[in-house]
């Protein structure tokens, strides 16, 4: 193919084909095309309290202990003062082996819809690896998003959105 092609014109054409896979232009591209787009900006801190789930009797699983752990805005780091609950829920499924889960990650109503899929997916898998952590088999854990189309509370203030960023536990 570059038979009748100058050296030289071969050689440029040659390193050009071979720059291409490793472009900043195509890193950029790729970068875009895979990077998650950012919500709107955290509003001003208004000094809202966090929501903090409260037990649940009548749902399986841990009576005495709460089945929802709440998340901050555009983050899906577990909150420290939520572990008690993972160990918990963890003590409880180490006791009751046949029992499995399906953690269900939320957001709230801000951003858009595949971002919130994507936060509420790494939000039931934070909560999942957290279990895996304190010994449960991430077998018998499925983490699952349903982004913000599930909103457990409709308003628009400040706390209408905490008590949305959240994962809810429901054993099967």
């Amino acid at each position: 193919m570059f038979k009748h092609l100058p050296l030289s014109v071969a050689a440029a054409l040659a390193l050009s084909l071979t720059a291409c896979g490793t472009s900043s232009t195509t890193a950029k591209r790729e970068e875009h095309i895979y990077a998650l787009p950012k919500p709107a900006q955290a509003p001003a801190q208004s000094g809202v309290a966090p929501v903090v789930a409260t037990a649940q009797p009548g749902k399986k699983g841990p009576a005495d202990t709460a089945h929802i752990v709440y998340f901050d805005f555009d983050s899906y780091t577990v909150r420290p003062a939520d572990r008690p609950v993972l160990e918990s829920h963890a003590r409880w499924m180490r006791s009751n082996p046949g029992q499995s889960l399906t953690l269900q990650g939320h957001t709230d109503a801000r951003g858009g819809i595949e971002y919130n899929l994507a936060l509420g997916q790494k939000r039931a898998e934070s909560v999942r690896s957290s279990l895996q952590t304190l010994g449960i088999d991430p077998a018998r854990v499925e983490a699952v998003s349903y982004g913000k189309e599930r909103l457990a509370d409709t308003g628009t203030s400040e706390e209408a959105h905490q008590r949305n960023r959240r994962v809810e536990f429901e054993y099967r």
